[in-house]
């Protein structure tokens, strides 16, 4: 097997590529998959919770600032770094984020990034949670899990109310 040294090293903001690549990959694959699965959907409001290692070093190691960031469609290997504290101050001040595809949608980092220290999800130590949300209602509920650059979704979930519906 073949392997290039970009297959062992992902180009991307650090410290850590788990704390940092991993969930803004994550974020913008979130977003990715909102768009396609849930056009005709009034999102209104997105909410991010970190679990396990991402809820108690994320904040130290970037984790909070690379889910805005791939939340308003910045990918690791295209951010310039010089752009990332003006694009952090936008979000910070706005309340918000555009979503191409999509449309403004109400995100304040200080109320809706968690950092859930309690709850930890299974299947890797570095977890986390996107929500899509329409009033009260929940609309989408994606797990994600950051390996480093790799941030597979465990699924994408459709929730009517209470009960949620795998959608792939």
């Amino acid at each position: 097997m073949f392997l290039s040294v970009f297959d062992i090293f992902k180009v991307g903001i650090g410290p850590s590529s788990s704390h940092t690549v991993g969930p803004m990959v994550a974020a913008g694959r979130f977003l990715d998959d909102l768009r396609e699965h849930l056009v005709s959907c009034e999102v209104d409001r997105l909410r991010v919770f970190l679990h396990g290692s991402l809820a108690f070093t994320g904040k130290g190691h970037g984790s909070d600032r690379a889910v805005v960031l791939g939340l308003m469609g910045e990918r690791p290997e295209l951010l310039d770094p010089e752009m990332a504290d003006g694009l952090m101050e936008q979000t910070e001040t706005h309340k918000s984020v555009a979503v191409k595809g999509i449309g403004e949608i109400a995100f304040d980092p200080a109320e809706d990034i968690v950092f859930d220290f309690e709850q930890a999800l299974p299947g890797h130590a570095n977890a986390m949670r996107f929500v899509a949300l329409g009033g009260d209602k929940l609309i989408l509920c994606a797990p994600g899990m950051a390996h480093g650059a790799q941030a597979p979704f465990t699924g994408l979930w459709w929730s009517g109310g209470d009960s949620g519906v795998l959608v792939f």
